[in-house]
Order: C-alpha cells, then structure tokens, then sequence
C-alpha cells in the first residue's frame, strides 16, 4: 500500500511538471538551412476601395494643377478677441489645417481621373500606376514633361494573437514582407507558437487561411504569404503552457489561488492513500 501512496504523489507531481514546462520550439529558423527557391517579391497592388494619392506635377503649374484634385482645408482652431484704441480686433489661431484629397477604387478597379476619364489600376503596382497615367497625358498630348507620384493611403495588416504589441499596422513601403510584420508588432511573446502562425487572406471574394512554421527558414521564404498583401490577417496562437495558464475556475496557473488548488489536492491525495495504507 506504500506503493499506492508513492504513485499517488508522483502521479500529482507529473501533472504539475506537465502544466509548468516550457515549450521546445521558441526558436525561429531553427533548420539552420539556406534559402534555395525564396520567392520574388511581390509588391503591393491596387484594390477595390483602395485610397490613393496622386499628384502630377510639370514645369507649368497651371496647366499640371488641372489633373490634381482640389484639396478643401478645414480649419480648426481657437480665436481670441482684443480691443486696440476702441477698435475690436479678433485673432485667429489654427491648430489643424490641410486634408489630404484621394481617389477611391470603386468596385469595378477604376478611378476617376481628371481630364483622363475612368482609368482602370486595378493589380497595378504604385510605380506601374503612376507610368500609366503619365503615358496618358503625354500620350493625348496634355502634359509635355509630367511626374506622377502615387501613394496608397489605407493600406494595412492586422496583428492578433500572442504579439507583443497586437494592432493594425499600415504598409509604408511596395512591399512587406510576415518577418517584418511581426518586427512592427513587437515580436511573438514566449507563449506564442513558432510552428503555427496563421495568415487570413481574402482571394476573390473568399477568405483563405495559410499556415506558416517560423521554426523552418525554407518554408518560411517560399510560403505565398511570405510578402503581405493589404488587409491581411497574422494571428499568432498560443501554445500549450499559454493555454493551460487558464484553469477550469479561472485561476491562472501562476496564481496564489491555483497554487492553494493544488496544495489542497495532494492532501487530498496523501490522505486518501494514508487511510488505505492504513
């Protein structure tokens, strides 16, 4: 019956050694390995509902102010009074001034471009958007030396799960690629899966889930999520110490009240086999 009592407590304590250790694969890349077929780059591109700012400028600002968009200015601010030698004075003080004016990819892949009519930019790269516009106006003759400058105002990722520092974060650049993403939200937290990081990505109209193991350089640099693309989704999921943390009752295994459980629970059990072995 001493037995019963010995494997009774080991029994109690391999439970806690289970819920308390530490998971393996906390280590990015660790095949160690060269990249033999890494992707090439795949830049951001144009969308329906996109914002895009595009400038033109020429050499004649008149004539380039014709193919920008009006930009209203909504001025905000405070404003004061004072009277000089029985004259009313009132001073104004902005504290916000210029919106920025844009174009809206409808649903079809167009815009609305001054002069030029509906152009269509959907799939088009910022440098390919601004190439064909400036081929437009020179091409019809309506601007002799342009430069178009393209910028994507509403473009961004969306990180959740276990990051440090989980949120949206907009896409500066033509490309970004999912280490650089997680790099902007702060890095994994210790009790995230290296193995199992998810990205949501919407493709015509469905919504697609890819699987990307952080432990695997090769696989990482191939997988077709590798560059981001607007609006996509990385969901960083917990791993098993992360998600044993939260007991039945609620107490997180790192809490006093857990720890009073599981103090109660081998008395229980010592007890229990004391009275048998008895």
């Amino acid at each position: 019956m001493k037995k019963s009592l010995v494997y009774g407590v080991v029994l109690v304590a391999s439970v806690l050694a289970s819920s308390c250790s530490t998971p393996k694969k906390v280590t990015y890349f660790q095949d160690n390995q060269a990249i033999v077929n890494a992707i090439s780059v795949n830049p951001i591109k144009a969308r329906a509902n996109d914002k895009l700012s595009i400038v033109v400028k020429s050499k004649d600002a008149d004539v380039s102010s014709l193919f920008n968009l009006p930009v209203y200015t909504n001025r905000v601010g405070t404003s004061s009074t004072s009277d000089v030698n029985g004259v009313t004075i009132r001073n104004y003080q902005p504290t916000a001034t210029d919106a920025i004016a844009y174009y809206t990819v409808d649903g079809e892949g167009n815009i609305d471009f001054p002069m030029l009519g509906k152009l269509h930019i959907a799939d088009m790269t910022r440098a390919e958007i601004a190439a064909y516009i400036k081929g437009e106006l020179m091409g019809r003759s309506l601007v002799k030396d342009p430069t178009v400058t393209v910028e994507f105002l509403n473009t961004g990722i969306n990180m959740l799960g276990e990051f440090h520092s989980p949120g949206r974060y907009d896409i500066n650049k033509d490309q970004l690629n999912i280490i650089e993403a997680i790099a902007l939200a702060g890095d994994l937290s210790i009790l995230a899966r290296r193995d199992n990081v998810k990205v949501i990505r919407e493709e015509n109209g469905q919504f697609k889930t890819y699987t990307v193991d952080l432990t695997n350089l090769n696989e990482v640099a191939n997988s077709p999520v590798f560059y981001l693309q607007q609006n996509d989704i990385v969901y960083a999921e917990p791993n098993e110490m992360r998600k044993r943390q939260t007991t039945i009752n609620g107490n997180s295994a790192l809490s006093v009240s857990f720890w009073i459980s599981v103090a109660s629970l081998i008395t229980t059990a010592v007890t229990t086999v004391g009275v048998f072995v008895k």
